[in-house]
């Protein structure tokens, strides 16, 4: 059994409960030496020489091997870099590759606005008549039919927790001769998760959430191991060619996943996402899992014996949601903004939605049941009424 929580190796600020790693993971307490290694040693001692000294041009490679670890997939099948929004699209492009004959993208009306807005861009730049349906996330496995040519679908809703069943959706549209793309922002480092075992085509990921890789950590994207030489990439950049420093003039791409790589990685904070990498060594998913559950249903009993005019929006089967639990409240955004100036740290989403997230690595039973307290006082005491708290900031 791995000894839960590592609160230890995080920095976080002394009497403040943090229920918003589902949005950003706290400082690793490492990360400082290893991005000061990074800029004064082999940046500022090695100069361009780090690019082969330090393995800089080695090290996407290597830190998506690290996150296969975590959600399924064999060595050699992830690759690092860009954002979300970038890997989504690639996914997206090369999915529609594949299945020339069919017109439909077919997601949920529940999913990441921005996933959304990168099929919508990518419909109207290849102009072939595609088009994009997203019914209630419910609804989804009826409207799965041999018209559709992509699925793409966010395991865990970034609003509610509600997951999705990732083998029985994967197996749907494989059944109707879709391709399946995963995303999973709400899911790596909080749910087990095999993308072998489903079969899905494509997984991609951002890693500033739970795998507390910092603001602006890369994203990720997994292809199936039996496609990886066949998949055309959209965004062929030049990290992505076979051989990058011959400098040939068409584009040939790598014959392994790091052809879905576009341009030179953030090598700073690819290093820090390795060195928050290390506090999973030896961690088991099942027992994030089980730990997430246990405080997830303690907080969800807590908040709802002290603040009646809260309502659960998260589905109450642990089950059926993610490492996330949100309350909806008329006053959201201003009752947020008192939980944070009373030290529980969690966060808004519109319209109503208050989320918190439950991380094992850095949260026991007694950091919930403080925070269901200072909620309380929040609630009984109508703090969140205060003007300070009403207007709104750019991030919410």
């Amino acid at each position: 059994m791995t000894d839960l929580p590592k609160k230890e190796l995080f920095s976080l600020p002394e009497g403040v409960i943090y229920l918003d790693g589902n949005s950003l993971g706290p400082l690793p307490r490492k990360a400082r030496a290893r991005a000061a290694q990074v800029i004064d040693a082999e940046w500022g001692q090695e100069l361009i020489k780090a690019w082969n000294t330090a393995d800089w041009i080695g090290l996407p490679k290597q830190v998506g091997d690290r996150i296969g670890g975590l959600v399924g997939a064999p060595e050699g099948t992830i690759a690092t870099g860009d954002t979300l929004s970038i890997k989504v699209y690639q996914a997206l492009a090369a999915a529609l590759k594949m299945r020339l004959d069919r017109k439909v993208i077919l997601s949920d009306s529940g999913n990441f606005p921005s996933d959304l807005y990168m099929a919508e861009g990518l419909i109207e730049t290849i102009d072939k008549g595609l088009e994009l349906r997203t019914p209630a996330p419910e609804a989804v496995l009826e409207a799965i039919t041999d018209e559709v040519a992509v699925v793409m679908l966010t395991q865990v809703d970034y609003r509610t927790g509600r997951m999705h069943d990732m083998q029985a959706l994967t197996r749907a549209a494989h059944a109707a001769g879709a391709v399946m793309i995963w995303d999973l922002a709400h899911s790596a480092g909080a749910v087990p998760v095999d993308l072998m075992a489903s079969e899905a085509e494509f997984a991609v990921g951002c890693t500033y959430k739970y795998l507390n890789g910092g603001p602006g950590a890369p994203a990720f994207i997994y292809v199936r191991p039996d496609l990886i030489e066949t998949v055309e990439p959209a965004l062929s950049g030049w990290m992505g060619h076979d051989a990058p420093f011959a400098m040939e003039r068409h584009y040939r791409p790598a014959m392994t996943t790091e052809r879905l790589r576009i341009g030179t990685p953030p090598i700073v904070q690819l290093s820090i996402l390795e060195e928050a990498m290390n506090i999973w060594e030896g961690v088991d998913m099942a027992e994030i899992r089980a730990a997430s559950i246990e405080l997830s249903e303690l907080f969800i009993r807590e908040i709802e014996a002290r603040c009646p005019d809260l309502t659960l929006a998260s589905p109450r089967d642990p089950q059926q949601r993610g490492s996330q639990v949100s309350f909806a409240f008329d006053n959201s955004y201003p009752a947020m903004q008192a939980l944070i100036a009373h030290d529980v740290i969690g966060d808004f989403r519109a319209p109503d939605i208050m989320r918190f997230g439950f991380t094992p690595l850095y949260l026991d039973a007694d950091d919930i049941r403080v925070a269901a307290g200072r909620i309380e006082r929040v609630f009984r005491d109508g703090l969140w009424r205060d003007p300070a708290y009403q207007t709104r900031s750019r991030v919410t």
